[in-house]
């Protein structure tokens, strides 16, 4: 049924002349074109790994429309390219504990049955001392992610999907829904391991459960992982912790099952599990988190062999954290959202009572070593963190940071420094709001003038639970190309989000589109007494939850004269049936759509269209498993039986966040030339 409603979003839509395959027609505009073309002179660096000893860096940098491997000094001299391949991705790159072999993930080898020619990603291994080549230790077939050296230098280990169709994440493009759904084309993601000189590869994950991450402990004798049943893509959810010996078909433990909690952590979620120095301890991140990858909450910690329910050593910390690594047997490496800033903390860990911290560096910036949220590659005595850091001002660069909290980190690339943005400063702004310390960042117009009114788009990000935090963009949607484009921008973080601690994140449950809402627009009011901003300009965007928050916005409000809403939902009721990961929705309404109806209603923009005025455009991805575009369309279709002016713009072959440059550049072209049309720029 989700795949003929796709088909006739699609059929709609062009039939309405609003189809992707008409790509936006931006040189009307010369503005525009110059914006992305801005955008896409940036190189990204996918990666960066610091070897244990301190002496090297690896990073993976984006080089004619690749990512390549280069090795360099810790000081970021002497770099240079670890293969001379050409045309060829080259990701993940992971150091042995003796520093000086480098493995990684390419597709060089071409292509393998079943698998796109050029896609099909293998392991290599290269000796930094010796000028030979890498060399290929793996043969798949299937998709690859996770490369990590056990730390005894003997083997790597890795997540597996073999024969994969797609990239195993929910929100990559679905796969189409035929036949048997649900039971037919099931794909397993396991943790699968490869001796370091290769040979064959040995599966050590039990078939009924689908891996998300996992862990070694310090002797490599055992993993702790979170997995669920099948299918992946909707059961991160619902998974669980587990531990077990690091040999095939060995029995796993389970150390954390949060349904069968009663405490504050009971039907959350559990990420980035951790084993102590002498692994008699798992540490992890548990809360209220809305998306695989996107990690928040407190600390929890549970004893490695079961048998205890997990505690909390983080109760009440008025921050979020994302990432942890033990650094010592009672200190832990705390990588955290700060209202909107990037923090690093140290946290000693007692055996019983509550962690303490103390602040290491913190920066108005993103970080992260390419791995997850706020991950930081560290040396083997921890004195030292690599990572990849942006910011508004700042475009891509590997940072290198001593973590005795006396020095700031300090850039040691300069991949993107002739780099400048063409929109205006950032700033952090704060407000009260019925109880709640809220923060939001603010973008200054291009070219600002402070003796000139302008119009502001409020521009909401995904999750709920999530946070935005400053970044360089890329070609795609978001605020910085509206700000080049002459708007303020102001993107808050209202309640639901990362960053004010797990009470601030769990205070929209049940509440959607309601108290955010009432944060966001309270923000509103603080800018507008002191920025000169109009009011009879405001618009209003956002993506995922940020496309909900449009949809329900111009419903509740008329202070906005324009919005685009990206991969919304317009109808929690429809929603429930139609997306392919209606798990993580009992935790945030409390019940299933069958069980309390009412919930969904309540915050469903669909149930309040007679009071939208707001012209609106509306895109999303065909095969979006996340926000499924049957829901573009039913709010796309109410817009028009109303008269509201509206667009439907529906990419072929795209998921929930677009793959294809091409999607990318014509959405954000698109959703420029709706806003300059319905918001005049200027002073009035």
């Amino acid at each position: 049924m989700r795949t003929k409603w796709i088909a006739a979003a699609v059929a709609l839509a062009c039939a309405g002349h609003a189809f992707a395959d008409t790509p936006a027609k931006t040189a009307d505009d010369p503005r525009i074109a110059a914006i992305l073309d801005a955008l896409g002179k940036v190189r990204t660096i996918e990666s960066v790994a610091l070897s244990p000893d301190a002496k090297h860096l690896a990073w993976t940098v984006k080089t004619d429309g690749k990512p390549v491997l280069e090795v360099a000094d810790a000081d970021g001299r002497n770099a240079h390219r670890v293969t001379a391949s050409k045309g060829c991705s080259e990701i993940s790159a992971a150091w042995a504990a003796d520093s000086q072999h480098l493995a990684f993930l390419s597709d060089c080898a071409g292509k393998a049955p079943g698998v796109e020619e050029g896609k099909q990603k293998d392991i290599y291994v290269v000796d930094i001392a010796r000028k030979a080549p890498p060399r290929r230790i793996t043969h798949l077939t299937g998709y690859i992610d996770g490369l990590e050296w056990r730390p005894d230098g003997k083997a790597l280990a890795f997540l597996y999907v073999p024969n994969a169709t797609r990239r195993a994440s929910a929100t990559a493009a679905a796969k189409p829904q035929l036949g048997e759904v649900g039971v037919e084309g099931i794909e397993v993601q396991q943790v699968a391991s490869v001796d370091a000189s290769g040979g064959a590869i040995h599966t050590l994950t039990p078939a009924g459960l689908h891996v998300y991450e996992f862990a070694f402990s310090a002797d490599s004798s055992r993993i702790a992982y979170v997995a669920a049943p099948p299918p992946g893509d909707n059961n991160w959810w619902v998974a669980k912790l587990y531990a077990q010996p690091v040999t095939p078909g060995a029995r796993a433990v389970t150390l954390v099952d949060t349904v069968a909690l009663s405490g504050p952590l009971k039907d959350l979620q559990v990420a980035v599990p951790r084993f102590s120095p002498d692994g008699s301890r798992v540490a992890f991140i548990g809360g209220l988190m809305s998306d695989q990858g996107s990690t928040g909450g407190d600390i929890w910690m549970v004893p490695a062999a079961g048998g205890a329910e997990p505690v909390d050593v983080t109760p009440g910390v008025a921050t979020t954290p994302a990432w942890l690594a033990w650094t010592a047997p009672d200190r832990l490496l705390v990588g955290e959202h700060a209202a909107g800033a990037s923090r690093v903390s140290s946290y000693a860990v007692p055996v019983s009572g509550p962690a303490t911290s103390t602040t290491v560096f913190e920066l108005p910036m993103t970080i992260g070593d390419g791995r997850l949220s706020m991950s930081l590659s560290l040396s083997a005595d921890a004195s030292k963190a690599a990572f990849v850091a942006s910011s508004f001002e700042k475009a891509f660069e590997v940072q290198v940071a001593s973590l005795d909290g006396q020095s700031a980190p300090k850039a040691v690339t300069t991949f993107n420094a002739a780099l400048k943005p063409s929109w205006g400063k950032a700033e952090s702004i704060a407000w009260k709001n019925e109880g709640h310390d809220v923060q939001g960042w603010l973008l200054y117009p291009a070219n600002y003038d402070p003796k000139k009114r302008y119009g502001m788009i409020v521009s909401i990000h995904g999750g709920p639970a999530a946070a935005v935090t400053p970044r360089w963009p890329g070609v795609g949607y978001g605020g910085a190309p509206l700000s080049a484009l002459g708007y303020f921008v102001f993107m808050p973080n209202p309640r639901g989000s990362y960053g004010q601690g797990e009470a601030f994140v769990q205070a929209n449950r049940k509440d959607f589109g309601y108290g955010d809402l009432r944060d966001a627009l309270a923000g509103v009011d603080a800018i507008e007494k002191s920025h000169p901003v109009d009011d009879r300009r405001l618009g209003l965007t956002g993506w995922s939850y940020g496309g909900f928050m449009t949809m329900f916005g111009v419903t509740q409000t008329q202070r906005f004269r324009a919005a685009v809403a990206g991969a919304g939902i317009s109808n929690w009721q429809s929603y429930y049936g139609q997306n392919l990961i209606d798990q993580w929705m009992k935790p945030f309404f409390g019940a299933s759509v069958y069980d309390d109806p009412g919930v969904y209603a309540k915050s469903s923009a669909i149930n309040f269209i007679k009071q939208v005025k707001t012209p609106t455009l509306v895109v999303v991805g065909e095969r979006d498993a996340e926000t499924p575009a049957p829901q573009s369309f039913e709010f796309w279709h109410a817009l028009r039986a109303q008269g509201v002016p509206t667009s439907l713009v529906v990419y072929p072959g795209e998921g929930h966040g677009f793959a294809r440059d091409a999607s990318r550049r014509d959405v954000l072209a698109r959703a420029l030339a709706w806003f300059d049309r319905h918001l005049s720029v200027g002073d009035k």
